[in-house]
C-alpha cells in the first residue's frame, strides 16, 4: 500500500509559448528559469513531492536533472492556450490518484518565478496554515492607485472611477494584484470549487522589488535587471 503524501508541488511548464518562445527553458541569469522554480520548491523542505507538468521532452529532461519528478506527461487537452491552472492541477492529481497518492495541500509554482524561494515558500505555507483559509495568493501592490485610471476612447481620456478624480493617492484604500508566482490550495476544498482562488483566500503581500510579469522581451530584461541588483 502506497503511503499517503500530504503536500504537492505542481510546476506548470508547458512547451508552449508564443510571446517568447520556449520561455520555459530559456536562460535567465544563467540556467533555465524553470530550475528557479524547482530549486525552490526543493530546498523549501516542505513538500513530500516536487513534480513538473509539462507536454515537452526537453523541459522533462531539464526538470529531472533538476531533481523533480516527472511521472507522466501533460495530456493535450491541458497543453493547449485554453487550457487553465485549474485543469492541469485537477489532471496531475487525478494521475496521482491512480498512484495511490493524496494530498491535503497543492502548491502550483510557476516556471518563470526567478523571485519565489524556498523561505518565501516556507512562509507562505505557515501563514496558510495560520489563517484556516482555503488558498494563499501571494500579491503586489499597485503602484498606481486603480482608483484614478483612465481609458482612452476616440483618442479622448475617460476616468473609469471619476469620483475619484481629485482624490489624494495617500487617501485611496490600497489595492494589489496576483504577482504570478505561486499559489497554495486546499485539495478538498480545490476540488469543491474548482478554483484557486476561492471566498476564504489568505494573501502574502510581497515586496514589488521581488515581483516581474514575463511576458515580453522587455519584461526579461527588466526581471534579470531586478534579479541580478536583489543577489549582489
Amino acid at each position: 500500500m502506497c503511503q499517503a503524501m500530504s503536500i504537492i508541488a505542481i510546476i506548470t511548464a508547458r512547451g508552449g509559448s508564443k510571446r517568447i518562445p520556449r520561455k520555459n527553458v530559456r536562460d535567465f541569469c544563467g540556467k533555465p528559469i524553470l530550475i528557479y522554480s524547482i530549486e525552490a520548491a526543493l530546498n523549501s523542505g516542505i513538500f513530500d513531492e516536487v513534480m513538473v507538468s509539462t507536454d515537452d521532452s526537453e523541459i522533462a529532461e531539464i526538470a529531472k536533472k533538476a531533481g523533480a519528478s516527472v511521472p507522466f506527461m501533460r495530456s493535450e487537452a491541458t497543453s493547449g492556450d485554453f487550457a487553465t491552472t485549474s485543469d492541469v492541477l485537477k489532471e496531475v492529481i487525478d494521475n496521482y490518484k491512480l498512484k495511490g497518492h493524496d494530498f491535503d495541500y497543492i502548491c502550483c509554482i510557476y516556471p518563470t518565478a526567478p523571485f519565489v524561494t524556498a523561505t518565501k515558500l516556507a512562509e507562505a505555507f505557515r501563514i496558510f496554515k495560520e489563517s484556516g483559509a482555503d488558498s494563499l495568493l501571494p500579491v503586489v501592490r499597485f503602484s498606481f492607485p486603480p482608483q484614478r485610471g483612465v481609458v482612452v476612447k476616440d483618442n479622448l481620456l475617460s476616468m473609469v472611477s471619476p469620483q475619484y478624480l481629485n482624490s489624494r493617492s495617500q487617501d485611496l484604500e490600497p489595492m494589489y494584484h496576483d504577482c504570478g508566482q505561486f499559489s497554495f490550495v486546499n485539495a478538498e476544498a480545490f476540488f469543491k470549487s474548482g478554483k484557486i482562488i476561492m471566498d476564504k483566500t489568505a494573501a502574502m503581500i510581497i515586496s514589488e522589488a521581488e515581483v516581474q510579469d514575463i511576458d515580453t522581451e522587455e519584461d526579461w530584461m527588466i526581471a534579470e535587471m531586478k534579479y541580478k541588483l536583489m543577489n549582489k
